[in-house]
């Protein structure tokens, strides 16, 4: 696994976020939405850049009071499984924690092994599901939810 550092970013990355979320999901999340987004209230973004500087994943989250929710997450395809997933998540948890969140909510497709096993890696256990949350296509994919406890800081 190449080193990556990650860094906050805001409105002004939404282009940036956009690009990832379609290299990441070949779909398209409008560049003015996320910057809508990102300005409501508690809700942040970070971006995991390589040895070059050049942005190939993001996490975006939200804090309410004493609750967070990770938003979405994603690496660029060619990036996936050396651990930067992990770096992201465990850097969004711990921003959500300074934010006074002492649990981290998140939602995953019930057939989307790569991210169970990233979130149970990291410490997430199920609290339900949601029925046909997801849309894909004419499908309709039940989506796990998950809850991390934060330790205080």
């Amino acid at each position: 696994m190449t080193a990556l550092r990650i860094v906050p970013a805001g409105a002004a990355e939404a282009a940036v976020l956009s690009a990832l979320y379609e290299s990441a999901f070949a779909e398209s999340w409008a560049p003015d939405q996320l910057a809508q987004l990102l300005a409501g209230p508690g809700v942040f973004a970070l971006i995991a850049l390589d040895e070059a500087g050049e942005p190939v994943g993001y996490a975006l989250g939200r804090v309410a009071a004493d609750e967070a929710e990770l938003l979405s997450i994603a690496l660029l395809p060619d990036r996936r499984r050396g651990g930067g997933g992990r770096l992201l998540l465990d850097a969004l948890a711990e921003r959500c924690r300074a934010a006074g969140a002492e649990t981290l909510f998140l939602e995953v497709a019930t057939d989307n092994a790569a991210a169970l096993a990233l979130y149970r890696g990291a410490g997430f256990a199920e609290a339900g599901i949601r029925k046909g949350y997801y849309k894909i296509g004419a499908a309709a994919v039940d989506a796990i939810v998950m809850r991390r406890e934060l330790a205080p800081g």
